[in-house]
């Protein structure tokens, strides 16, 4: 049999999945190096992130879902009204453009939110696939990219203040390739995969404290050593994505009606053993208030002290280790949550554990 020399072999039709990947992740790289979304934040701000434009108001369609789409709005108006934030003092973001949400999210994802149909169903408000996709974009779809933004902002500003807050975010139940639960954008993957590339930061710890499983980002790290995954959560509410739960490093599961006292006693304990498995150089925490006492989606028991308490013992685990600390406040389907928030704030403001008037942690 004739032999040939491997010069002349022809080079495969399709390039090798390692090429592939390869190839992705250089593309990747080159989106997150190009994007506007990380910008100089003068010192007069503090690193609490927010926008007139995260409130979504469209004739009363926001209403016919049970999550308070002008949380966001309330949680300034009272930190302001208390006097303990100057408006002037708060960091507007960008809106993510199409390239910086490619970052994560497939293309064919990000086209199929040109259908009002696809969105309504994501976002959970069936009256949407009525309305022109261009509304749809403007009032639904714009807010959601701002706090994106917003988030993937929050990763630089933590990085060079020690913590940052941003108003809206925690979009937990969206991966690269689906959206869901009120969520359409990946932010906690997004903010994650610019902290790698632009801080040059490698050991990120995920703390999903929102009543719901945070399957988006679990199935978005599924495979990623770099992500400890962290997720406290009632098992008995949406989504109950079994698969996305194989994902988590360290799952702690509650059920309905979980008290203030078992709750907090579960997360002393988690972050007691979170601290021994994982080194991390980010803490992004997800600090959904469905955890509330009432909250009808939630079904926890848990006080608006809880709450405060809750997020206070999270700051001080990166404080304690000197960890930047992004902080989303994700899901709260009560009126009462955005002042429950914003007396957390108040909380972590008075303890030291963050500076309200320089930005800068008090570590």
């Amino acid at each position: 049999m004739a032999t040939s020399s491997s010069s002349n072999i022809p080079s495969p039709k399709f390039p090798s999945s390692s090429s592939a990947k390869t190839d992705a992740e250089t593309l990747r790289r080159n989106r997150i190096l190009s994007s506007k979304l990380y910008f100089h934040v003068p010192p007069s701000k503090v690193p609490l992130i927010y926008s007139t434009s995260y409130d979504i108001a469209f004739l009363g369609i926001e209403k016919l879902h049970p999550f308070n789409s002008s949380k966001w709005r309330h949680i300034c108006q009272f930190l302001m009204t208390e006097g303990i934030l100057d408006k002037n003092q708060i960091v507007e973001p960008l809106e993510a453009s199409q390239e910086d949400l490619l970052v994560v999210h497939s293309e064919s994802y990000l086209n199929s939110l040109k259908s009002s149909l696809k969105v309504s169903i994501i976002i959970e408000v069936p009256p949407l696939a009525l309305l022109p996709n261009c509304l749809v974009q403007q009032k639904v779809l714009h807010p959601f990219r701002k706090q994106v933004g917003g988030t993937i902002l929050a990763g630089k500003l933590a990085k060079e203040q020690g913590w940052a807050i941003n108003v809206g975010g925690g979009f937990h139940h969206c991966s690269g390739e689906k959206g869901g639960g009120f969520c359409a954008y990946a932010d906690i993957s997004l903010c994650i995969h610019y902290a790698f590339v632009r801080l040059n930061i490698s050991r990120v710890m995920i703390i999903d404290l929102d009543a719901h499983q945070g399957n988006g980002h679990e199935m978005d790290f599924a495979e990623d050593r770099r992500v400890y995954i962290l997720d406290m959560f009632n098992t008995e509410v949406y989504p109950q994505d079994f698969e996305a739960r194989r994902y988590i490093d360290q799952k702690i599961e509650l059920v309905s009606g979980t008290s203030t006292d078992e709750y907090l006693e579960k997360l002393d304990e988690a972050l007691k053993v979170a601290e021994h498995k994982f080194d991390p150089e980010l803490v992004v925490y997800n600090a959904g208030t469905d955890i509330l006492d009432g909250d009808p989606l939630g079904r926890l028991k848990v006080s608006p002290s809880g709450v405060i308490s809750r997020d206070e013992k999270v700051f001080r685990f990166a404080k304690e280790k000197n960890l930047p600390l992004v902080m989303l406040t994700s899901g709260g389907y009560m009126k009462s949550s955005a002042k429950v928030i914003a007396d957390s704030i108040v909380n972590l403001s008075k303890k030291s554990l963050i500076d309200l008037d320089s930005g800068v942690c008090s570590m």
